[in-house]
């Protein structure tokens, strides 16, 4: 069952002036429903594309910005300037904008008409200079923008609007985000703590604690009857452990599970929640440490942190939000072990229980096995293997004066051998441009071992995310040097000391 808006739109502005008469302005608007129209129609847009009346004065345009801002489905605005639209008239309404903005550098024909062309043709077709003044202004006022540049119809131009799309629904999702902490993080550990007002200031996301006999009361209130059928709904969806199993000796551990998983649903949609944490160390109330649950929930689109990582939990649920529609498996991650030898030097990520089963290669097995951690009844889960394909890893960390995201492309790979003493949900991969560089760099930036990992969420995704979020971005790739990434890091550094952030 999803939980993501299917609403969402992405409001197409035009600009020009009144100076080109009635005639132009009639062509100008068009032909950008005819652009707004096909960008609709396209399936890599994953937002409704709705055409805005051509924008030609101060007032109009005010209005237009005040309005997105207060629009709950509009998450951006794509601009267009067909011909010359004087930009001063722009100031007061970019100047009050609060969405994100994509600025599209294209003209309606693709090709120069070289037979016909005249200075009607000209005056009509006016972006090469007309998209530059609207641009000079946004420099002007240091706005963050993407710039997409090429034809409407090209495959690139959809492929970067379609990236943009993705960050603006990953930013509308954060913006809106309600958090909810089962308890504290993990004690004595460092990367999982973090500002939560000032991510309530920078992310619009609220981060509020209950403690876990809040979440216990609402378990306890579950009933056999649907409690019973969701047990059944496992024993439909995944290969079964027998003892788990209806008349086996560990099914009441399998009811016990459910009931949390139903438990949990419970609370966070009386909440508004979509995205919680927990910590084995802090159960009070609860017979398992949720495991299934956790699994099931985010394969529903919910954000999770182990150990009170709300950071990496906020994250996940961005990523699934930017992949949403098109989601190949995105999962909450932690780097667990590596592998170091002659055969290749791989990472193991993995967790205790909760891995997303979306980024499973086959058919989970429902098993159950001892912790070993936190003194609690054995817990169910989903075991599996990763599949293979490129993704990425990526970490928001808590920098004191700033919000950092580090991301790292990696290779998923099959694993070089079986596993079969190790009951959890893992995945192996190969950090970009290798372990050595890739952890050197990660380790200086500052990286958590807790990440949201994915293999549909792109680094162009996300570099748009950052922009529109104005946080930090260290990029870890094929292409990076471990030199470069210690410059750019104490470049960082120096401009966000200066800024003052």
């Amino acid at each position: 069952m999803s939980t993501f808006a299917n609403d969402l739109e992405l409001w197409f502005i035009t600009g020009s002036q009144h100076l080109y008469g009635d005639e132009t302005l009639r062509q100008v608007a068009a032909h950008s429903q005819e652009i707004a129209a096909y960008l609709d129609a396209n399936p890599a847009i994953r937002a409704k594309v709705v055409f805005k009346p051509v924008l030609t004065g101060s007032d109009a345009i005010l209005k237009l910005c005040l309005e997105a801002n207060s629009s709950p489905k509009c998450i951006g605005l794509i601009a267009w300037m067909h011909t010359f639209s004087p930009a001063k008239m722009w100031i007061a309404g970019l100047r009050t904008l609060s969405k994100p903005l994509c600025h599209l550098h294209t003209q309606y024909n693709r090709d120069i008409p070289w037979a016909t062309m005249d200075m009607d043709f000209m005056n009509l077709n006016q972006s090469a200079h007309g998209d530059r003044e609207f641009g000079f202004m946004m420099s002007r006022l240091r706005m963050e923008r993407k710039v997409v540049v090429g034809h409407w119809q090209a495959p690139q131009t959809i492929a970067s609007l379609s990236a943009w799309t993705s960050a603006a629904r990953g930013w509308h999702e954060m913006r809106n985000l309600k958090l909810v902490r089962f308890g504290d993080n993990m004690r004595q550990v460092s990367v999982t703590c973090g500002d939560k007002v000032e991510a309530q200031i920078r992310f619009g996301m609220e981060v509020n604690t209950h403690g876990i006999g809040d979440l216990a009361a609402v378990i306890a209130q579950i009933g056999d009857a649907e409690t019973d059928a969701l047990c059944a709904e496992y024993a439909e969806s995944y290969t079964m452990m027998p003892s788990l199993l209806k008349g086996g000796d560990k099914h009441e551990s399998l009811r016990t599970a459910a009931r949390i998983e139903l438990g949990l649903r419970a609370f966070l949609t009386e909440g508004g929640f979509h995205a919680y944490t927990d910590t084995f160390q802090d159960l009070h109330g609860l017979d398992q440490l949720p495991g299934i649950a956790s699994q099931r929930l985010m394969a529903d689109g919910y954000g999770f942190g182990a150990e009170g990582d709300w950071k990496q939990a906020a994250m996940t649920r961005v990523l699934k939000a930017m992949a949403h529609g098109d989601d190949k498996g995105t999962s909450f991650m932690e780097d667990y072990t590596y592998n170091l030898g002659p055969d290749g030097m791989y990472d193991l990520g993995a967790h205790m229980l909760e891995i997303c089963p979306s980024i499973a290669a086959g058919r989970p097995s429902c098993e159950i096995h001892p912790l070993g951690i936190g003194g609690k009844a054995d817990p169910v889960r989903l075991v599996f293997d990763g599949k293979e394909g490129d993704a990425l890893n990526a970490a928001l960390v808590d920098m004191g004066n700033r919000f950092r995201m580090v991301v790292n492309t990696v290779k998923a790979v099959k694993p070089l051998k079986d596993l079969p003493k190790l009951p959890v949900a893992r995945v192996l991969w190969e950090p970009m441009p290798n372990l050595a560089t890739g952890a050197a760099a990660w380790i200086l930036a500052g990286g958590g071992h807790h990440t949201a990992f994915s293999y549909s969420v792109t680094t162009e995704m996300l570099e748009d995310f950052a922009g529109m979020s104005g946080v930090e971005m260290i990029l870890i790739d094929a292409d990076s040097k471990l030199r470069d990434v210690k410059n750019e890091l104490r470049w960082n550094d120096a401009a966000y000391g200066l800024k003052g952030l």
